[in-house]
């Protein structure tokens, strides 16, 4: 959730910012999505109208901003545009992978433990297994058939087809991209854009790309320097957090549930706080939020920098492979949650399955680190004394800026 200013040379170095705070929302993300977690009760969207999957979006921008920018900046349009196709790739095949493993994983469950179906009734999976199943599995190639719980990949995946549009309106303007973001948004808010979820029914996606793509841009803007950073300010960093504390009643379930006045303030502004098409109000509340976590931060992130120990390394590196630990996290938290179901959500236990489950991610993230260091080629860096160029088998070390960018954000909690 960083900004860097307009003078800074996007996508030339890691942002310790960047990396920290999404690896923050991988872990939320993961807990959010363990059926029945007591510990739900204490992530942040429990407080807010925003929650990690703002986290995950707006770091995903930024972090494309980095990895895909400069390519069309140094590319060119069409190696750009490419590099992008490529990603949608890799993003589509993970969606369809996940799918099935999880849905696997449920028919195996609902067998070996005989619940009558109740995990697959759960994730609303009855109709694609029980029914038309040509024409569902053409659903879920096509991403025609969305379930809730697999819809952050095909969002991020809609978004990222956007990227090409957004950097040739930039060389017309930075008001044409921004005209482009609002007016996608508007469109999308008052009904007009979205995309149907279910072949059997007019469900529609329930994370809608053409709103959801304003939160994204706005942070791919930030690390472009379309919009110059914010001058760290006390009492901006007031407001910020007095926003915040201002939309606790309306946002915590047991004071909007117990105090009439707070849950009829609540249902007046329900289309503002919208998760689908993304409320306004959800944009006002991260935009504190990441302001907050910003100014914290310190310059280029010099606070995370300071304090850097475990916590701060393992989140980094949690945040730099995103796309493994968000499918990761979306097989475990299913598995674990059938483990509480039939042993119990007691206190210890929960707490056990919470950690175990973080200390999984982070093996996911230094599994996924290491193939992506592809430990299996030859690296000769030694190079004949005075040897220029040609001839010589020095390798070029990989720039941090050539990572695999914004690995995703995906359920959202």
């Amino acid at each position: 959730m960083s900004m860097v200013s307009r003078s800074q040379k996007p996508g030339r170095q890691r942002d310790i910012r960047l990396d920290f705070f999404r690896g923050i929302g991988m872990f939320i993300i993961f807990m959010a999505h363990l059926p029945f977690n007591s510990w739900n009760a204490f992530i942040p969207a429990r407080f807010g109208f925003s929650d990690a999957t703002e986290i995950f979006v707006f770091c995903s921008g930024m972090a494309s901003a980095i990895a895909f920018g400069r390519l069309f900046n140094e590319q060119g349009f069409a190696l750009g545009t490419s590099r992008i196709a490529y990603r949608c790739w890799q993003v589509y095949w993970a969606h369809i992978c996940i799918f099935f493993l999880v849905s696997g994983l449920i028919v195996v469950g609902d067998a070996w433990l005989q619940t009558n179906g109740a995990y697959t009734r759960g994730l609303n999976l009855v109709p694609f297994l029980s029914g038309d199943t040509g024409t569902n599995l053409v659903g879920l190639l096509t991403l025609t058939y969305v379930p809730n719980y697999f819809d952050i990949l095909p969002m991020y995946l809609v978004i990222l087809t956007m990227i090409p549009v957004v950097m040739a309106l930039s060389q017309l303007g930075r008001v044409y991209v921004f005209g482009f973001m609002i007016s996608l948004w508007l469109l999308a808010t008052m009904g007009f854009l979205n995309l149907p979820a279910e072949p059997w029914s007019d469900r529609e996606w329930f994370f809608n790309p053409f709103a959801w793509q304003l939160v994204f841009f706005t942070g791919f803007a930030f690390m472009r320097g379309w919009i110059p950073a914010p001058p760290i300010d006390r009492r901006v960093m007031i407001a910020a957090a007095v926003g915040l504390v201002f939309t606790v009643p309306f946002a915590y379930e047991w004071l909007y549930k117990n105090f009439e006045a707070f849950g009829a303030a609540r249902r007046a502004i329900e289309p503002l706080i919208d998760k689908t098409n993304f409320g306004i109000l959800r944009f006002a509340h991260f935009l504190c939020l990441a302001y907050l976590a910003y100014a914290l931060a310190g310059p280029n992130g010099d606070n995370l920098r300071v304090i850097k120990g475990p916590l701060v390394s393992t989140c980094c590196q949690v945040g730099q492979q995103a796309l493994g630990v968000f499918l990761s996290g979306q097989f475990l938290a299913m598995l674990f949650g059938m483990m509480l179901d039939q042993l119990g959500h007691t206190f210890l236990l929960t707490a056990f399955v919470n950690i175990f489950g973080f200390a999984l991610l982070i093996w996911a993230a230094q599994i996924s680190a290491y193939f992506k260091s592809a430990p299996w080629q030859v690296k000769n860096n030694k190079s004949t004394p005075g040897a220029t160029g040609a001839g010589t088998n020095q390798q070029a070390p990989k720039r941090n800026d050539e990572a695999a960018p914004s690995e995703l954000a995906q359920p959202s909690p």
